[in-house]
């Protein structure tokens, strides 16, 4: 039997994948989905393809697993549920009796921005770019909402000769809800549903039923929509980065969660129909490269000349919190923009305290009387009704006061905290103010003086141009990427906080509200939201450029990003701390200095396989990854990349001194005769060197290359030190700039330990 198991396949799979029989007491579970990764070139010359060489292995397996004199019955046959061909070479599988790797379930990260951005009708990047014409943008989401005004196809053309995609008709979506915009609608839910199979679809078809997918494709490359708001808020014009971009949607999130092998059809088939860009706002999951599908179907996708967006998660802001950090994807973090939406708490005084809201409502309490409370029962808010409550909460106990409050059918509330709140977490659907401790105790002491405290609220307030913008969120997750930390993560900064963006007209604003709002255009925060901002931009990139690498597109971003906020200082937190590289990557996204970098870091397939080399990966291992053989001839960690992060904290009884050398290779895609000069900022205990200190190109697409040196103690005294390389160009014209980060964190310890900077 072990005979005929093996099959003489060169099986190759997650965690040393074989096919064996499972005991008996597994019997009794429920079925689990396995994502298995074969080697194309062992299939048998009988087979004409590789389905139905899947299908008649897991059929072998099936019978020669099941018990001697049993009847073969669903529960004993392995299911096929998808068949992989362009991303990985394999499939995915509810198995009869076989031990694998299960399918994981990850998770989702979530108008003036082109504004802020810099992106203007009639000039800049759009017109230099036709807008993004001919770029077919990819996003693996929650589907799209066909109808809305940011999905209309004016002035767009045909969808071009080499696009092999479709427009699947399924529930409450046809064939022709697809036009000159929305060129292709997939939607891949197998995997979900094998893992939860009495679980009720309700919209089950490409159409978006829960927003995400609506927001974000239209993030990146929504028409112009003149006059849109949410509720009174941000009133103005929404538009996508690259609004002449096709869209080609595949739906793979399902309730808010999304099976790996799900999304891994969803990119296969991205590849095979032909996508330029693909815009991933969703965790890939934490296992090794080798070991996750979607780490895997990224590195084909970028082989195929695809560009990855990726968000970088919302997991906070500790060292190590980062997700989706794979060298060959473009990782997104999110900040804010030069705009607020706000409501105003007036004191009986005539104290006025702004506060950041979404609250879509009316009327607003005027002249109310405020009270302090427990806030820790109905009970305790039925004491005091018609009044506005004030409470002291944090993060543990702000949800379940927030209920009280609804049980008892509040006025309104003002919710005090020493931390500042994620936005999506403060919608009520009562006025509410949420106050940090500062203005909250101005509210206290306001209430202990006065003998008849009142306040009024006021709500759907915007407010244009404000500084210090951007800065880093909060939630948004910083680097180092643990899978492969000798590569500085996130890429790149773009706006993710409060933007607006298409919604499904028939899907509420929010599932916290139990009196629910609709509207055509929703708020919402995340690194969800910044990546569509990126892969637009990208599509910029690639419609000047159409001939450029994934990673040259990458490095055009990031060289020009910028590093200063809108008071021309170095941005920061919304805390107000210092943040470097770990946390905003090369800095926010410009997209018109993007279109024309002066030099680009390039990278190929080769490139990524020497570093997968040197970080101890095997020939096998690398296999998987790359689905073909390659060679460690040049094993490096130190990938051509526009960024560079140096780890001092060598604790072994080596020399004190450290010097670490990166060797970096750039191509002019400027001006033809051009010399470069090489600026440096100081880091802290560190000598700092560039060798050749000048590049001299003589044509365009010429390639130089140089040698940055950073030589330091063993161990840093300082625990991170931050800064810059910039290749300044004669005049000017091109600033070339590279983020540096030395650190003595062990990027192998838990995020946890890191401790902060």
């Amino acid at each position: 039997m072990a005979a005929a198991l093996s099959l003489s396949l060169k099986l190759v799979c997650f965690h040393a994948f074989t096919i064996s029989l499972l005991a008996s007491n597994h019997l009794g579970q429920s079925a689990d989905t396995y994502i298995v990764h074969m080697d194309s070139s062992a299939m048998p010359k009988p087979f004409s393809g590789h389905h139905g060489w899947y299908s008649s292995m897991l059929s072998s397996v099936s019978d020669a697993s099941t018990p001697t004199g049993a009847a073969v019955t669903p529960s004993t046959t392995a299911k096929l549920i998808y068949t992989y061909s362009n991303s990985i070479n394999g499939f995915s599988a509810i198995p009869g009796y076989l031990s694998s790797t299960p399918d994981l379930f990850v998770q989702p990260h979530t108008t003036r921005s082109h504004e802020f951005l810099g992106l203007r009708r009639g000039s800049g990047a759009w017109t230099a770019s036709n807008y993004g014409n001919g770029v077919i943008i990819g996003l693996v989401d929650s589907g799209i909402w066909p109808e809305s005004a940011s999905f209309k196809d004016e002035g767009m053309g045909k969808p071009p000769s080499r696009w092999k995609g479709a427009c699947v008709a399924d529930a409450n979506f046809t064939s022709s809800m697809c036009n000159n915009k929305i060129i292709g609608a997939r939607y891949y839910n197998r995997g979900f549903l094998a893992k939860y199979p009495d679980e009720t679809i309700s919209m089950n078809s490409s159409r978006d039923s829960e927003g995400h997918g609506t927001h974000t494709s239209s993030t990146a490359a929504g028409a112009f929509v003149e006059g849109v708001s949410y509720f009174g808020y941000a009133n103005g014009t929404a538009a996508g980065m690259a609004p002449r971009a096709w869209i080609a949607v595949y739906k793979a999130i399902w309730s808010g969660r999304i099976a790996q092998s799900d999304a891994l059809a969803a990119i296969d088939q991205a590849i095979e129909d032909g996508v330029d860009i693909l815009s991933l706002s969703f965790s890939f999951g934490n296992n090794s490269l080798n070991l996750n599908p979607i780490s895997i179907a990224c590195f084909t996708a970028m082989e195929k000349g695809i560009f990855v967006a990726a968000s970088a998660g919302n997991d906070g802001n500790a060292f190590g919190t980062l997700s989706n950090g794979e060298p060959w994807v473009t990782t997104v973090g999110a900040g804010t923009m030069d705009r607020d939406l706000y409501g105003i708490l007036t004191l009986g005084n005539g104290v006025q305290i702004p506060f950041p809201s979404w609250y879509p409502g009316n009327p607003s309490p005027q002249n109310t009387p405020l009270a302090l409370s427990e806030c820790d029962s109905s009970e305790e808010y039925l004491k005091i009704r018609g009044y506005i409550v004030v409470c002291i909460t944090s993060e543990f106990i702000m949800e379940t006061q927030a209920y009280y409050a609804r049980e008892a059918n509040a006025t309104a509330a003002v919710f005090i905290s020493e931390k500042a709140m994620f936005l999506d977490d403060t919608r009520t659907e009562y006025p509410s103010a949420f106050l940090l401790l500062k203005d909250g105790q101005t509210v206290i002491d306001y209430i202990n003086k006065s003998s008849d405290p009142r306040a009024s609220m006021a709500f759907q307030k915007t407010e244009m141009g404000t500084k210090p913008a951007p800065m880093v969120d909060i939630y948004s997750s910083r680097g180092p990427f643990i899978q492969c930390p000798n590569v500085l993560k996130p890429d790149i900064l773009a706006p993710g906080t409060s933007v607006l963006a298409a919604w499904p007209s028939n899907t509420p604003v929010s599932d916290n509200f139990y009196h629910q709002w609709y509207s055509d255009f929703n708020v919402l925060s995340g690194t969800s939201m910044a990546t569509p901002h990126v892969a637009g931009v990208a599509a910029l990139v690639k419609a000047v450029h159409p001939n450029w690498s994934p990673a040259a597109i990458r490095s055009a971003l990031m060289t020009t990003a910028n590093t200063l906020d809108n008071t021309q200082n170095p941005v920061k937190e919304v805390s107000n701390d210092t943040v470097t590289a770990l946390d905003m990557g090369a800095g926010q996204v410009n997209p018109n200095k993007a279109l024309d970098p002066g030099l680009i870091y390039n990278a190929s397939a080769e490139d990524y396989v020497q570093l997968l080399c040197a970080m101890g990966f095997t020939a096998k291992e690398i296999q998987k990854i790359t689905r073909s053989s390659y060679e460690c001839l040049n094993p490096s960690l130190d990938l051509n990349y526009p960024s560079f992060i140096a780890y001092f904290n060598d604790e072994s009884s080596a020399p004190d001194e450290l010097v670490q050398v990166f060797h970096r290779t750039v191509t002019n895609v400027g001006e033809g005769q051009s010399n470069y000069t090489a600026e440096l900022t100081p880091l802290k205990g560190l000598k700092v060197k560039v060798e050749p200190e000048k590049l001299v190109f003589n044509c365009k697409h010429e390639t130089l290359s140089y040698n940055l040196t950073l030589e330091g103690p063993k161990s840093m005294t300082e625990y991170l030190v931050y800064g810059h390389l910039s290749w300044v160009s004669d005049g000017g014209k091109y600033v070339v700039r590279s983020p540096i980060v030395a650190t003595r964190m062990d990027p192998g310890m838990a995020p946890d330990f890191f401790g902060g900077f």
